[in-house]
């Protein structure tokens, strides 16, 4: 089985428990103004890898994980557009007892029968999903990212019915929301049963020189960082101590 992969990192310490193995795939439908990665929307490009050359990389890390609980991650790009390389990959890493996780945006999930039958099944060789909620104001979210919030909000709400750990992250860029975006949030999440943690994600402008080079009129020029007061009201407002 093989998937199109845009890079990997091999000491990677923010995308889920400890020391992680992260594999960045290629593709992505959403559009999101603030993507630091818009080199991975693309499903055509990438590195064609297979799970075994991965496993054996992945492999030389084992010490690592080993000792500090960490394991492996698969980001985007959307990983779910890779169902079943996703699939292959975490049943040959649970073979060796690697804690596994998905970092997705949810953007192509969907309740049809093709989807789900294979996503059901990865889900019993997934320890964790980070889980990104872009914008909760459906008309916001659209502007946003270039699609809907409705199935992504399904895609949390089927991982809660099903108590799969997840962590659900929230990008702030300043301007782009409002307190009540927070607070509806926030009620969102106080309606899934399976949350063990909720992150904040300062907007940063650390991949505009990608859009740059991709020949692609950067959105949200202008916009700073946001300051530490608005992230520390911001994580009041999502009950983050």
């Amino acid at each position: 089985m093989e998937g199109r992969i845009h890079s990997i990192e091999t000491s990677g310490m923010v995308d889920g428990p400890s020391i992680r193995y992260v594999i960045f795939t290629q593709g992505c439908l959403l559009r999101c103004q603030f993507c630091h990665n818009p080199d991975t929307w693309n499903r055509t490009t990438g590195e064609i890898m297979s799970v075994k050359s991965l496993m054996e990389d992945i492999k030389k890390y084992l010490p690592y994980m080993k000792h500090s609980g960490g394991g492996v991650t698969v980001s985007g790009g959307e990983p779910l557009l890779q169902l079943d390389f996703l699939l292959a990959l975490f049943k040959e890493c649970k073979k060796l007892g690697i804690h596994t996780t998905i970092d997705s945006s949810g953007g192509c999930y969907s309740k049809s029968a093709v989807f789900q039958n294979t996503f059901l099944e990865l889900l019993t060789y997934t320890d964790l999903v980070l889980v990104d909620i872009k914008q909760m104001d459906d008309e916001k979210h659209r502007k946003l990212t270039g699609v809907s919030n409705k199935h992504i909000l399904e895609f949390a709400k089927q991982l809660s019915s099903l108590e799969i750990l997840v962590w659900i992250r929230h990008v702030l860029v300043p301007g782009k929301y409002t307190e009540k975006d927070l607070t509806d949030l926030s009620s969102f999440i106080s309606t899934l049963t399976n949350v063990e943690k909720v992150e904040i994600l300062p907007y940063h402008k650390m991949g505009v020189y990608k859009w740059k080079e991709l020949g692609l009129t950067y959105p949200l020029d202008g916009v700073k960082t946001p300051s530490e007061q608005e992230v520390t009201r911001a994580k009041e407002l999502l009950n983050i101590n």
